[in-house]
């Protein structure tokens, strides 16, 4: 007994490592078989919630380049303590959400069986969706996929991320079942067959969505423009300084003379660029998009902003829906104000749709809005011809930029549109509407890139249905696991062992 408990928590535990490196390398080879030892794992809560919390320690060690964090008021000896309980309340709740999923899948009336588990992995791929959605900037199993199998990733086309998730959880169990039925029997040799098929039929469903991208997404009657792209590379510790506060509007004005001479339409600029009540130096020679903040109704908010040819000042913005707790949201409690750089910020309207000056209308992501593919979809299906995605990841390494862009690509995806992405120290790229990148800046490097931009009309099977896929695969499993139920009445009691002997056997 003691044997099988401490396997199944190696199970878990081992499940985590691959599971967390998956998401920091990225491919279904790693998640897989991650995903098949929870499975095996998925018997024992605790199990399940080491998977959990391990997977998270290992993908979102990125937190703690948050110390030090005494340029927001932390005090030194606090600074590291707040970085760690960061990180560590994210990997605590993906233990209690794989908890909860092991509980659900332990509920089951046959675990084990695929209809067990097509329930399983519907329900995991609704709530990474809703947590998307969230405050928490989740990474989850759907954007595994990326960049190291775009065939496969191109079916978040008909089913969003989501579904990758979902599919994930089902090849995970295909391998989980292929290890644990011995080769003798009868099962096993379909049971191979119709993985092996099921993998070849997906990559090339895939690989046919990539060939095929107009049917998806048509171009629209536009015509294509030529956008500049500023990564300025200031560091987020220095930002606020007296000095950087003068030196950065003489480069966002040389920047913009620099777009002008290249011949751009219009330049963008990161999240945060115009401080508040900002303008420019002189008037701007070409529009101007840029992160920035700005008073509305008295709140602060953070915004995308436009400053059109010849002005100085904004005259239209979106407001950021999804504000970072603490750093750019706190609770109005004694004490914490301190938490944010910026005095804390009123959240906008939840839609994502910006239809500024006489442009392609934008579906529109700032920092960590880009996990949310269900606002940027509904976006899409209002109207936006393109995605703009702007953030200032600073001071992060490169492994969430890597996340970052691999999120960025999946929202291209579903969407069938161009993402044009501007950060601070990057990721600065132009990801073409099959969610290729064609164009990129160095990182952590100060530059201008000039890219084409072809807005594209027409919407894609997941803009149109978002996840009802996911809704019905709930819904049909549920009706045949109730059905199975009623035609099978209740399991007969199981005799009880005698511990000892009958008499006549004495």
């Amino acid at each position: 007994m003691g044997n099988d408990r401490s396997l199944v928590l190696l199970q878990g535990l081992l499940g985590g490592l691959l599971a967390g490196v998956a998401l920091t390398l990225s491919g279904p080879w790693w998640m897989v078989p991650a995903l098949a030892l929870l499975w095996a794992a998925s018997r024992s809560s605790l199990a399940s919630a080491i998977w959990g919390g391990v997977a998270v320690l290992v993908s979102h060690r990125w937190l703690l380049a948050l110390h030090p964090l005494m340029w927001i008021g932390v005090p030194a000896w606090l600074s590291l303590p707040v970085a760690v309980g960061i990180w560590l309340a994210c990997a605590l709740l993906a233990a209690l959400l794989l908890a909860c999923w092991s509980a659900l899948v332990n509920r089951l009336p046959s675990r084990g069986s695929f209809t067990d588990a097509v329930l399983a992995a519907a329900v995991w791929g609704l709530v990474e969706v809703a947590l998307s959605q969230s405050p928490v900037f989740w990474i989850g199993v759907g954007g595994s996929v990326l960049p190291a199998d775009p065939p496969l990733a191109a079916l978040s086309r008909w089913i969003g991320e989501g579904g990758l998730a979902a599919l994930q959880l089902l090849l995970g169990w295909w391998l989980w079942r292929l290890l644990t039925l011995s080769r003798r029997e009868s099962g096993w040799p379909k049971l191979l067959a119709g993985g092996v098929l099921s993998l070849l039929v997906l990559h090339g469903l895939g690989a046919w969505l990539l060939q095929n991208p107009v049917r998806l997404g048509a171009e629209s009657d536009r015509a294509e423009f030529s956008v500049g792209l500023w990564q300025p590379a200031i560091p987020t510790r220095e930002k606020f300084s007296a000095q950087r506060q003068r030196d950065l509007p003489k480069r966002l004005q040389a920047g913009l003379q620099e777009a002008d001479a290249a011949g751009a339409d219009w330049l963008m600029a990161p999240e945060g660029t115009l401080p508040l009540h900002g303008s420019l130096m002189a008037p701007a020679p070409i529009p101007l998009m840029s992160g920035g903040f700005r008073w509305s109704r008295g709140r602060q908010h953070s915004a995308m902003v436009l400053v059109e040819a010849g002005g100085t000042t904004p005259v239209s913005s979106l407001d950021k829906h999804r504000l970072v707790p603490l750093g750019e949201w706190v609770p109005a409690w004694p004490g914490l104000s301190g938490l944010s750089a910026i005095g804390g910020l009123e959240a906008g309207e939840p839609s994502r749709l910006w239809r500024w000056g006489g442009g392609p209308p934008a579906a529109v992501a700032i920092c960590y809005e880009i996990s949310n593919g269900a606002a940027l979809a509904r976006a899409v299906a209002e109207g936006a011809e393109w995605i703009l995605a702007a953030a200032n990841l600073d001071p992060y390494p490169s492994l969430l930029q890597q996340q970052y862009l691999a999120l960025a690509q999946l929202r291209s995806l579903e969407s069938a549109r161009p993402l044009l992405s501007t950060a601070n120290t990057g990721p600065t790229a132009m990801i073409r509407a099959d969610g290729q990148i064609a164009e990129r800046l160095a990182a952590f490097d100060p530059g201008l890139l000039l890219v084409p931009l072809q807005p594209r009309k027409g919407l894609t099977g997941y803009v149109r249905w978002g996840e009802a896929p996911l809704w019905l695969m709930v819904g049909v499993s549920s009706l045949l696991l109730v059905r199975s139920a009623s035609r099978s009445g209740l399991r007969p009691a199981r005799p009880r062992r005698r511990k000892t002997p009958p008499l006549d056997q004495e």
